[in-house]
């Protein structure tokens, strides 16, 4: 680990002298004393600064970090960000990310996932893709930041929510590395790798990537997640800079668990999927007259791949000069066993009021037999884009001032059939049905929506940013960015062959932030920012709001937020709090292909992010939110005066660790973490309350030798039955998705 600390103390050295490109944070062992810590997101040039010196709310998490908190999923990370409520029950893609109250129905329209300061996709969410389910966590990631409004609006893609963002470990004159196996109480058969070195003087390397299998935390009886990724990046020192280019590709994919029936027999384990009714046909196109056979094991995943680089340049005039860039392809497709409605028994629906027989293994099922509509849901899509973010930072004397340009092309391919609705026993596995009219004539009782769509867009950002040291001790920020916003897209809908939603669409938009940031010592400040961005349209957008758009609306949804902060870092304890109040503008669909309901929303609250270090090995980490939403503008008035759907109105982390030293000096560390969240709403309408719950997970590392090491992981102690959703498409419903019941993970790794 000696060339980990020798990167931090350059990257901490290199940030207080005004050297841009700090990087790196400690990891595995060394943790960095709280008022060291470097951050890179929310600069426009992505130069490195002390984070108690930075004038906005930033939480970043080191690879040692991330291994305690044991995510399932990129979105499960994300909890640890103060002012994020992540729904990441569904698997290993295809979370609901919301933060600091902006509203939404699901997946994650205010949340953007950068790779080395550049974002993955520009779209931050499309129905049925959300931005984290293209990034896998392994050994290659070296640290995560996630900026929450603050400058947002003005740099990278002018997310005005949430942006995280990734950066991958990077060679050193050392040559290290690590092997781990990992495997669980549910049969995971998981290997990473990862190592690093020099390749010549100033050129490093970093390859890593892992192999994974199992039949997932909730068994559907065959392997429902697998999948392997592989990295490379490379790293080349200059004398003014540096440079680094890098490649990702993954193929990984799970089962996506859905809200299941609340009833007897259905617990936190349940899962609807399984070998009786993961193969299937579906009908579609004009009047069902084609038929096709899927595999809906496949669930949600992504297959494809992630290229780009980072160019930072420093020149003796006091000029700066960055260029980010990626390009990402890929196949995002989704496959779900969908349920609709509430469960009833079989005699309900039977034709013959008494039974039905099972289409799979021809078993009689009695009229007492619950049973429950399930659609079989078919999403493919194809995605690319191509992303790139140059600036020009120059120095004079007292005033910094960035010039940057943003540029993105992208384009999504969809091939949807959701619905195809037929009554499946409420089983895990639980097959379909024959004697049941619905089921065998595909009449009125199901309802279907069918697309092929085509969508190309583009967007082309200017921005300029001023900082300002008007003192020793205050600093003033203003950055101003002018967007120019590109969409053509056209939706065959029913499959006919004829395009009934052609969009021509071209508008600009402006969007700015100004902050203000005084530091009352060398390790404490406060400060405060105003910032107004925007919600841009994309593909769906047209789709659902295709009425209000065709008679003039722009579809360009305005976000107002102001934030008060006040950040204390000592060489033992820190404490960030952020107050925020935010004002945004949004459409909301219960159900794809209905139409949108436009609404305003207004959030307040508060977010809390403490760290104790004490003198005996213990250490105590606090992450808490406050906050009260309210729907004070709607097309439906019944829904003005409402909370905002889905969000706690407060929650709170509690991680604390212990360290033991061995005798040989090699240690024991003890960690778990204390998560409470509130009720919440299923729905605008505030219809279906969903309990709050608390949950406990633990940890345990021991570091045997220097080189081996064992780490063991419980989630969901207690296995708490805690709900993370409703039903989305009715809340009346008695159906609701379980957080992850309880398991264990075991992993021996080799450190060289």
């Amino acid at each position: 680990m000696k060339s980990n600390k020798l990167i931090l103390a350059l990257a901490v050295s290199t940030a207080l002298s005004g050297h841009a490109w700090g990087q790196e944070t400690p990891d595995n062992k060394e943790q960095a004393k709280d008022f060291e810590q470097i951050v890179v997101t929310g600069t426009p040039t992505g130069t490195a600064v002390r984070k108690v010196d930075a004038g906005f709310a930033i939480t970043n998490l080191s690879a040692e970090a991330i291994k305690k908190l044991a995510p399932k999923s990129t979105a499960d990370l994300f909890k640890a960000v103060p002012g994020v409520w992540s729904e990441s029950s569904g698997g290993v893609s295809g979370a609901n990310v919301f933060v600091r109250g902006f509203p939404g129905t699901g997946d994650a329209p205010f949340l953007t996932v950068q790779m080395e300061g550049a974002p993955l996709y520009q779209p931050p969410t499309l129905s049925f893709l959300e931005n984290s389910t293209l990034f896998r966590m392994d050994e290659t990631v070296a640290y995560m930041e996630g900026l929450r409004g603050g400058t947002n609006p003005v740099i990278s893609n002018g997310q005005p929510g949430l942006t995280t963002n990734f950066l991958l470990k990077e060679g050193s004159d050392i040559t290290e590395g690590v092997f781990k196996y990992s495997t669980s109480d549910y049969d995971l058969q998981r290997v990473d790798a990862m190592v690093s070195g020099a390749i010549s003087d100033g050129l490093y390397y970093m390859v890593g990537g892992y192999v994974s299998s199992s039949p997932g935390i909730r068994d559907a009886g065959f392997n429902s997640e697998k999948g392997h990724q592989f990295t490379i990046n490379i790293t080349k020192e200059l004398d003014n800079g540096k440079m680094n280019f890098y490649t990702r590709v993954t193929d990984d994919h799970g089962v996506w668990y859905l809200p299941t029936p609340l009833v007897d027999g259905v617990d936190n384990q349940y899962t609807q999927i399984g070998t009786l009714n993961r193969q299937a046909s579906i009908q579609y196109g004009p009047n069902g007259s084609s038929t096709q056979a899927f595999d809906f094991g496949n669930g949600r995943g992504w297959d494809g791949s992630v290229s780009g680089g980072k160019i930072q340049l420093e020149f003796a005039d006091g000029w700066q000069f960055s260029d980010r860039f990626n390009f990402t392809k890929g196949d995002a497709n989704t496959y779900g066993l969908v349920p609709e409605g509430a469960p009833t028994t079989l005699a309900a629906v039977a034709d013959n009021g008494e039974s039905a027989t099972g289409a799979v293994t021809g078993k009689t099922y009695a009229g007492n037999t619950l049973v429950q509509q399930i659609g079989r849901w078919v999403v493919l899509k194809e995605i690319e884009s191509f992303t790139n973010d140059l600036s020009l930072t120059k120095q004079i004397d007292a005033l910094k001032v960035t010039f940057g340009l943003y540029t993105s092309n992208f384009e999504a391919k969809d091939w949807w059939s959701i619905g195809n609705q037929s009554y499946h026993v409420v089983a895990p596995g639980g097959e379909n049905l024959t004697g049941i009219d619905c089921n065998d004539n595909d009449d009125s009782c199901t309802w279907n929506y069918d697309i092929n769509a085509t969508g190309d867009g583009s967007t082309r950002a200017f921005y300029t940013a001023f900082e300002y040291k008007a003192t020793d001790d205050l600093t003033l920020d203003l950055g101003i960015r002018r967007e120019n916003h590109k969409i053509d897209y056209s939706v065959d809908e029913d499959l006919d062959g004829t395009i009934n939603k052609p969009v021509q669409y071209d508008e600009d938009t402006t969007s700015w932030t100004a902050g203000a940031n005084y530091m009352l010592t060398d390790n404490s400040g406060i400060f405060a920012r105003v910032n107004d961005g925007s919600k841009m349209p994309y593909f769906d957008d047209f789709r659902d709001n295709y009425g209000q758009y065709e008679i003039g609306n722009d579809l360009i949804f305005d976000v107002t937020q102001y934030e008060l902060g006040y950040k204390l870092a000592a060489d033992n304890y820190s404490l960030y709090a952020t107050a925020f109040f935010n004002e945004v503008e949004s459409s909301t669909v219960t159900r794809p292909g209905e139409p949108a309901t436009l609404s305003v929303n207004e959030a307040k609250g508060i977010e809390l992010d403490g760290n104790y270090t004490f003198d005996f090995g213990l250490n105590l980490n606090l992450n808490a939110t406050i906050q009260s939403t309210e729907i004070t503008k709607s097309a439906d008035m019944d829904l003005v005066g409402n909370e905002s759907q889905r969000q706690p109105g407060w929650q709170l982390r509690l991680t604390p660790s212990y360290d033991v030293e061995l005798a040989g000096g090699n240690f024991v560390t003890l960690y778990g973490t204390l998560t409470s969240v509130d009720d919440r709403w299923i729905s605008n309408e505030n219809l279906g309350e969903l309990d709050g719950y608390t949950k406990i997970d633990l940890g345990a590392y021991w570091e045997v030798t220097d080189q081996l090491n064992v780490r063991l992981s419980v989630d969901n102690l207690t296995d708490k039955d805690g709900l993370t959703e409703g039903d989305p498409r009715n809340p009346t419903a008695p159906n609701g998705r379980y957080i992850m019941p309880r398991s264990m993970n075991l992993s021996i790794g080799y450190n060289f």
